[in-house]
């Protein structure tokens, strides 16, 4: 088998398992609007409100805690790099469709939460002394609520393996990069800095994690949505036009872009689903350990964290790179339709000119910093879910070496993933992630008449004007133990 090229094949092979996953989840998020009667539009007075119970219950979170838990794997590099790739490959037109998609879509990560919420469990947790811990997501509810032990322990390894000792790599392999071209560091130099600080994050358990992304999230969000208004407001005069290009691009009618509408909707569906992982099941970890009183508040919750991502972040990075004209569009066949930046492929750099276009020569060291701390907060996530994969295949069991493993194999994979190769291991993450999506998305079709279940009941509460509480036996809903053996009365469960 000499002269294969690995990595080509396997990039290709990933190629043909993303490749129809967005548009299943499109269809999807379709199918959960139409079933809760277009609930991310009609709630968002309660996504609001619940975020402001900011009390967590003893071994839970609250729900802004894991809104935010949420957020740091949402938001990072495919908010900046991803939203480039996909007006290059698609026009200003896939923004419109991006954010289409994030409307519609939401309902999926809806889906998702409440699941993970409805068959979470306790389990002990060496951080917090005094209590146990709420866990729960995918490998949870396919287990409980699908009763299939077996896919539930495949897709609990896969993650394990996938967010513990592969992913990583990815992230700092990317944070490594940018350093480099905006300060000339070597690669090593950011991969130490950030193994160092992922090390102490890490070995300080659930509470330091939390404590962590809580601050830097909401502080980074606000950041860098701050900067890309500047440079909105510095090209002022070119918004009326660019907000024009994105319509008439995404319906065929420009006539220069008209002729590839088909991709502004392929590269704006396909961005959208993968900026904001949805349906891939990765904020279902998050989504579990918030401490409420209703499945229902935190899907509603995880629904408003994809608003967020997408409807904010990746539309002001979009927003930014059109109105400043820092953008090319590939014709497809190798030349290009616009071609505003000469010999620049689609990446991070579209941003830095944009920001350039605002303070000049500020933009690389900008978004090197940028990329460094989303990444830096997004594998922090990555621990948290690889973690939470661990307890579901220990089942109760004490595992410390288990888990000493993990956070050693985290730590390495940090550090060598800068200084490595990566397009071999790029290709067979691409792979395992692709399969756990695909798991996920059949078992949210599986369990449709459930999440319809779990939203009625919801929707007659509050048409009663009350707090809605949970009781899964009165529902006929088995499975749920942790609903089973805690006293669900006003807000007992939730505070």
């Amino acid at each position: 088998m000499a002269g294969l090229d690995w990595a080509e094949i396997l990039t290709r092979v990933a190629d043909a398992i993303w490749g129809p996953m967005a548009y299943v989840v499109l269809g999807l998020g379709v199918a959960y609007t139409v079933a809760t009667r277009g609930i991310q539009f009609r709630r968002i007075p309660d996504m609001i409100r619940q975020l402001r119970e900011t009390s967590e219950g003893e071994g839970g979170l609250s729900s802004f805690q894991a809104l935010v838990l949420a957020l740091a794997s949402r938001v990072g590099v495919g908010s900046i790099a991803g939203v480039a790739t996909a007006v290059g490959g698609g026009g200003p037109g896939a923004l419109l469709w991006m954010a289409v998609t994030g409307l519609v879509g939401c309902t999926v990560g809806y889906a998702e939460a409440t699941l993970a919420q409805v068959f979470k469990r306790q389990v002990e947790d060496e951080d917090r002394k005094k209590a146990n811990e709420d866990i729960g997501g995918m490998p949870y509810y396919i287990k409980y609520g699908l009763k299939l032990p077996k896919v539930a322990g495949l897709v609990a390894f896969l993650g394990l393996v996938g967010y513990g000792f592969l992913f990583p790599g990815f992230q700092v392999s990317t944070i490594a990069s940018s350093a480099q071209l905006a300060f000339g560091t070597p690669t090593w130099v950011p991969a130490a800095l950030i193994t160092a600080l992922i090390a102490l994050v890490i070995l300080g358990g659930t509470t330091r994690i939390v404590k962590v992304t809580q601050t830097l999230v909401p502080i980074l969000a606000i950041g860098y949505l701050t900067l890309a208004m500047a440079v909105i407001a510095a090209n002022i005069e070119n918004v009326p036009d660019a907000i024009k290009l994105i319509v008439n691009s995404a319906f065929g009618i420009d006539p220069v872009l008209g002729g590839i509408a088909g991709a502004a909707v392929a590269w704006g569906v396909r961005r959208a689903v993968f900026a904001s992982a949805n349906g891939i099941g990765e904020a279902t970890f998050a989504a579990a350990a918030a401490r409420t009183s209703h499945p229902g508040k935190q899907g509603l919750v995880q629904t408003f964290s994809i608003y967020i991502d997408v409807l904010l972040i990746c539309m002001a990075t979009g927003l930014m790179m059109v109105v400043s004209g820092q953008y090319n569009v590939s014709d497809g066949s190798g030349g290009y339709l616009v071609q505003n930046l000469p010999g620049m492929e689609a990446g991070p750099n579209w941003v830095q000119k944009a920001i350039d276009t605002l303070v000049p020569g500020w933009g690389a060291a900008f978004i090197a910093v940028a990329v460094f701390l989303f990444g830096f907060t997004c594998l922090i996530v990555y621990y948290y879910v690889a973690n939470s994969n661990l307890l579901f295949l220990l089942n109760g069991r004490k595992g410390p070496v288990s888990k000493l493993v993990l956070k050693l194999g985290t730590l390495v994979i940090v550090f060598v993933g800068s200084i490595v190769n990566a397009g071999l291991v790029w290709a067979i993450g691409d792979i395992g992630l692709g399969l756990i999506a695909w798991i996920n998305l059949m078992c949210l079709v599986l369990l449709f008449p459930l999440v319809r279940r779990v939203y009625r009941d919801y929707e007659q509460q509050k048409k009663q004007g009350l707090d809605p509480t949970f009781d899964p036996t009165s529902l006929g809903i088995e499975g749920a133990e942790f609903w089973e053996s805690n006293t669900v009365t006003g807000h007992s469960v939730s505070r």
